[in-house]
């Protein structure tokens, strides 16, 4: 079986990845998997087959600089409270000029069914390449963030987490409500905008984000995969910021970001989910005069 993306070659590479990923995990740990939670904080992230696989994928033989913390930070708790629902954070320590600025930062937690998480897309409009948002996390894991730059240069950053069960644990409301609100979204912009500085921004998606793994405790048939799978936004027509991401995303995606709003304009969120549903929200933004 495959599932066909039309023009999304970045959400093509997630899903075929993700197949990667699930093959290795079967390969090497078996269905039960005991072996996965011998996995510790010490242990050294390059040697995970995973990561080498994902890597291979992604980047071919490209380098990747270990000085990944000069030029991107990478927040997110040790140990989960809610494996389903784990706040992350990358942020940059560039601003994005039009010489240079961070291109695309990859996010991998290599323990997940799909290893490759969201794959973001940064501009000069962006004013910072940060992104906040919240993932499920299946098993103890690295979670890592590589930064790739507009010359082409790699730089990543990695984190160990403690959490598990984050991907199949079951929806925080049933379908029948989840259906009732999908795809609604609303956007907040923190701050007055000046024309000059980054502003924060915040997209809040409702939508269940259904990672197909999760058994539905009434049927005890597992709920169908439905998630996100793209987002675009844009201010006046230009782009901002834009992601590929699949269901290790967390329901209801939440994600925050910067950008300059140059003037007056219209700040347009497009999403479009694995059944290709599209929806759409915007707000217009006027300079304080």
């Amino acid at each position: 079986m495959e599932l066909r993306f039309r023009n999304h070659d970045s959400a093509t590479v997630l899903f075929r990845t993700a197949m990667i990923g699930m093959a290795l995990l079967v390969g090497l740990f078996g269905a039960a998997g005991p072996a996965r939670a011998q996995i510790k904080t010490g242990d050294n992230p390059e040697a995970s087959a995973i990561w080498q696989k994902v890597r291979a994928s992604l980047f071919q033989t490209r380098p990747i600089a270990s000085d990944g913390d000069a030029v991107l930070s990478l927040e997110l708790p040790v140990r989960a409270e809610d494996a389903a629902i784990v706040p992350i954070a990358i942020k940059t320590r560039w601003a994005q000029t039009p010489a240079r600025y961070i291109e695309k930062v990859y996010l991998v937690i290599d323990n997940n069914p799909s290893p490759i998480a969201a794959i973001f897309k940064f501009t000069p409009l962006s004013g910072r390449a940060d992104i906040e948002t919240r993932v499920r996390i299946d098993e103890y894991t690295h979670v890592r963030a590589i930064a790739e730059t507009n010359d082409g240069q790699l730089h990543m950053v990695t984190r160990f987490v403690k959490a598990s069960g984050g991907c199949s644990a079951p929806p925080g409301k049933d379908a029948q409500a989840a259906l009732a609100t999908l795809g609604r979204m609303r956007i907040r912009v923190e701050g007055t905008p000046t024309g000059t500085e980054p502003v924060l921004a915040q997209l809040m998606i409702s939508h269940p984000n259904n990672s197909g793994l999760a058994m539905d405790q009434v049927s005890r048939l597992f709920t169908p995969a439905h998630f996100v799978r793209q987002v675009n936004v844009t201010y006046a027509g230009q782009p901002v910021m834009s992601a590929d991401v699949d269901f290790s995303i967390s329901e209801n995606p939440n994600f925050r970001f910067y950008f300059v709003p140059r003037g007056d304009g219209e700040l347009k969120a497009e999403v479009i989910d694995s059944n290709d549903l599209r929806f759409q929200s915007a707000m217009v933004l006027r300079r304080p005069d």
